[in-house]
Order: structure tokens, then C-alpha cells, then sequence
């Protein structure tokens, strides 16, 4: 069995999951892991797929990138992922919530801030609220992966340079077991 990353983008309408699937479902292909989701009025995915061992990977890329013009999506990536990781991900031990005025450079902060202390990001989420009259405010939202090795304490005062220098406002709590 081979693993492969698939990812496509395209402007939103209805069919493209099934497009997709589709083409996949044609070569016994399995999705394992995904994340779609539409991003100013682009749909988004990406997949984790497996195929069966005598797959014809030649063909599944050709009747992928027919779907892709069928469908109008402007661009679909297959590639194959090594299994170093196995289907493993990593489990959130904290959440970051962000909140200040839009302006260039908030991810970017942010993420360096948490790098450097060598915590890793899970998931990632953004969103632009915009009020007729009012400035718009950015909110973002992280899932991270807290190592043995750094307190949260550290991570909360990394984070409070960033909101500080930034202008944000900026929260960290523990992930609680339950809500997994």
C-alpha cells in the first residue's frame, strides 16, 4: 500500500468533493485523513490517501487531473508521502486564541514566537470579521503541541511579547481531556 498527499484548490461550487472522491474511489484509493474547507470563496483540500498495492498510480493521476478541469479547480497535487510518521498526530495540549486589528504580520509573529521555544502547531485557523464602520478585526486560533520540556508558563509569556509588540490579545489554555 502507498500513501500520498493530495491537495486541490478552486474557486467554491457544489460537486467537488464528490469529484474528487470520486476519481479516488475509481482506483480503490482510501481516504484516511482530510481537511477541506472553504477560504475566501476557494475550497480547499487536503488528503491523506491510500492505495491498494497494484494500483496504477499513472492512471489515478491522469483521471485526477481530469477531475481537476472538469471541476475548475485551479490547481491538484498528488504526491507520495514516506511513512516515517506513520498516521500518528501529534495531540494538542494547549490552544491559542488571538484577537487585535487586521494588518500584515499576525501568523507570522505569532508562529515565530512558538517555534523558537519548539512548540508545534497542530492545527491552524483564521478569520477576518468585518463590520460595516469598523476596522477588522483578526482572530485566529491555534491547536499546539506543548513539549515535555517547555512550561506553559514560558509559552504564556512568549505570547504575551507577541500581543504586547503586536497589539493583540492573546490567551493560552491547557486542553482539557474531556473536550478530546
Amino acid at each position: 500500500m502507498a500513501r500520498f498527499a493530495l491537495s486541490a484548490i478552486g474557486r467554491d461550487r457544489p460537486g467537488i468533493v464528490a469529484g474528487v472522491s470520486g476519481a479516488l474511489l475509481e482506483h480503490g484509493a482510501n481516504i484516511e485523513d482530510s481537511r477541506m474547507a472553504i477560504l475566501g470563496g476557494h475550497f480547499t483540500i487536503m488528503l491523506i490517501v491510500s492505495t491498494p498495492p497494484d494500483a496504477d498510480v499513472s492512471a489515478l493521476t491522469r483521471d485526477l487531473d481530469a477531475a481537476r478541469g472538469r471541476l475548475g479547480l485551479g490547481a491538484l497535487t498528488l504526491e507520495e508521502v514516506a511513512d516515517e510518521h506513520g498516521l500518528t498526530r501529534p495531540e494538542a495540549s494547549h490552544i491559542v486564541t488571538v484577537y487585535g486589528a487586521d494588518h500584515p504580520g499576525i501568523v507570522h509573529a505569532v508562529a515565530a514566537a512558538i517555534a523558537d521555544i519548539g512548540v508545534n502547531v497542530i492545527d491552524l485557523a483564521t478569520h477576518l470579521v468585518e463590520e460595516e464602520g469598523e476596522q477588522p478585526l483578526y482572530v485566529m486560533m491555534m491547536e499546539v503541541d506543548l513539549p515535555q520540556d517547555v512550561a506553559p508558563d514560558r509559552l504564556d509569556a512568549e505570547l504575551r511579547e507577541v500581543a504586547e509588540r503586536e497589539r493583540l490579545d492573546v490567551s493560552v489554555r491547557a486542553v482539557e481531556a474531556e473536550a478530546l
